[in-house]
């Protein structure tokens, strides 16, 4: 976009706004927040500024307008496709500040929260009043409650209670233009004019910035079981779980790792973890609730279910360090593949039948483009993760291949029935791709959306499409 050049004067109208101890334009700031957890890109803001509510952030806004800079909004800075990379430099609008958890309504099942609160906190302060908010997105112990609506996230438990926008009332929003607005109401039920709230969230900081955000909760299933069930068929792990929901059984947690998934965040985790060596797929289940009778008894269709699979014995997590470690093997497969080498990671989703298809068609493509796939997700949702690891690839090789490669599998995805990202969202690394998902015709009206709410075209630009 074309943009006036950010002058001393305007540092200082930011200045005056934000406070001087919430302006950066020093270059570790500058790098620290030109960056998320999107493989090794970085662009560098010329400022970052910190506001401190919704009228200070109305006022970024309206002056970044007048000079037609872009404003990209950052949470945690946890995300996956870039969605809160400052690409076109401008302002990098941070909403860590605005941290507090204003009250939990315990008549009325809800909670009102800024955007930046920490999600995993926001969590146990509900389950501390006997009361559950379900979504659970593998970095929630730093990941922030606006990142989370800006993608829908989902995490593990989406299979049985939904994801973010599942739990939205009412939000608070920031416009593109400055105005500030509630976006719905303080009701289970609102059929009053265009759905404002549910349009906001997975919108990815494109369409306005959120401040604050009114969720529904529902009571804290206090007892769980977790079992771990290692298949010697990857495919076949993915046959299982659509055996499993046919039981009548519906667990909080159906996911699926691939052996190098498991046994790479082990090996990060330094937790002991030996596997059979014709183990290829573990799926990890579990189920809560509040009788621990009723759930043994689910956990044991579960595995007369499985039990016509090629596997070995499951393992029942026996004590709450089990579970935690299990858990933890699960949610840190990401950060183990990023360590282990220069990856991609792809966020694909199709109905849950044609998850063995799946898993199938990406060894085909991996073999095809001599890149290494580990693959890890919601497979109870039918979203898998992809992690494409350039391994011994030269560089000449990883950057000729992958872009075919990524293609074939999205265009896989998308003629099954599926899409290509059920939670991670487009950004800016998905964007090439996005025509190979959304026709013509809906990207056209999502651009008139877009300039509707964002005439100047300043909040979060180059991003989605």
């Amino acid at each position: 976009m074309n943009t006036q050049t950010i002058t001393e004067n305007f540092i200082d109208e930011l200045i005056k706004i934000a406070g001087a101890e919430f302006v950066f334009t020093d270059t570790e700031s500058l790098e620290k927040y030109g960056q998320d957890e999107t493989e090794d890109l970085v662009f560098l803001p010329h400022v970052v500024v910190k506001p401190a509510n919704p009228q200070e952030i109305s006022l970024v806004i309206k002056l970044a307008n007048q000079y037609k800079i872009p404003v990209t909004p950052r949470g945690a800075g946890t995300g996956l496709s870039g969605g809160a990379l400052p690409v076109e430099k401008g302002i990098l609008l941070s909403t860590e500040r605005l941290n507090k958890i204003i009250s939990i309504d315990e008549k009325n099942f809800q909670a009102t929260v800024e955007t930046g609160v920490v999600t995993q906190l926001f969590q146990e302060a509900v389950i501390a009043k006997g009361l559950f908010y379900p979504p659970d997105p593998s970095s929630r112990g730093s990941c922030f409650i606006g990142g989370n609506l800006a993608e829908s996230s989902g995490g593990p438990k989406a299979v049985k209670y939904g994801v973010t926008k599942d739990y939205v009332l009412n939000l608070e929003v920031v416009l593109p233009t400055g105005e500030i607005i509630w976006t719905g109401a303080n009701v289970l039920k609102n059929a009053t004019g265009y759905n404002l709230t549910q349009l906001m969230i997975g919108s990815e900081g494109t369409l306005g910035i959120i401040t604050k955000v009114v969720f529904r909760l529902i009571p804290h299933p206090p007892k769980d079981i977790v079992m771990l069930i290692p298949f010697k068929s990857a495919e076949q792990a993915c046959e299982a779980v659509n055996t499993i929901l046919h039981t009548g059984v519906r667990p909080s947690a159906l996911e699926f790792m691939e052996r190098d998934a498991i046994e790479w965040s082990a090996g990060y985790l330094n937790l002991d973890f030996d596997l059979p060596k014709d183990v290829e797929a573990h799926l990890l289940v579990e189920v809560d609730g509040n009788d621990l009778d009723l759930l043994s008894r689910d956990a044991e269709k579960i595995y007369e279910a499985v039990s016509g699979f090629d596997i070995y014995e499951p393992l029942f997590a026996d004590s709450a360090q089990q579970k935690e470690d299990l858990w933890k093997i699960r949610r840190n497969v990401g950060h183990a593949v990023k360590s282990n080498s220069i990856y991609k990671e792809e966020d694909t989703v199709v109905p849950r039948a044609e998850l063995p298809a799946l898993i199938k068609e990406i060894k085909r493509i991996s073999n095809k483009y001599n890149f290494k796939s580990v693959c890890y997700g919601h497979a109870g949702d039918g979203n898998l993760h992809v992690n494409i690891v350039r391994g011994n690839l030269s560089e000449k090789e990883w950057n000729e291949n992958i872009q075919e490669g990524i293609k074939e599998l999205f265009r896989y995805t998308v003629a099954v029935g599926g899409t290509i990202s059920g939670e991670h969202g487009i950004g800016y690394v998905q964007r090439p791709y996005i025509e190979i998902a959304i026709g013509e015709k809906q990207l056209e009206l999502m651009r008139q959306i877009k300039k509707a709410f964002d005439p100047n075209g300043i909040l979060n630009p180059n991003k989605i499409f």
